[in-house]
């Protein structure tokens, strides 16, 4: 397996790039047989597959695994314009066919942010 790039490079053309937010199936971390469709950043391309960590609405101030979870902040993949965060501590492997569709940019620091959150914790 070869080492992923961690390189921004977002093109709204069909394809899941590092930089945008896209949805796919992410499994629950409780049970991995059952799981919903939800909004990801991509963090890299690794051959066939993406490295995406998840999305979610929900403030994580009150869980135990608070410090996992960074606010991203706003952004065109949620039409409600409602405060994202991401679970940097949880990256995810999926094949680039597997990505139901994309949804929006980042902007590179928020990217960059992201990135280095993840390498922080050791993730990717």
């Amino acid at each position: 397996m070869s080492e992923p790039a961690f390189r921004y490079d977002p093109d709204l053309d069909g394809d899941a790039d590092p930089g945008e937010v896209v949805w796919t199936w992410v499994p629950y971390e409780e049970d991995a047989s059952q799981g919903k469709d939800r909004p990801t950043v991509v963090i890299a391309r690794d051959g066939d597959e993406v490295l995406l960590v998840p999305l979610s609405s929900r403030s994580h101030e009150d869980r135990p695994d608070r410090d996992d979870w960074i606010e991203l902040g706003s952004g065109a993949w949620d039409r409600d314009g409602r405060r994202s965060h991401v679970d940097v501590s949880r990256v995810l492997r999926v094949r680039a066919d597997a990505i139901r569709r994309e949804g929006a940019v980042l902007e590179q620091d928020r990217f960059e942010a992201v990135v280095a959150a993840v390498r922080a914790r050791g993730g990717g």
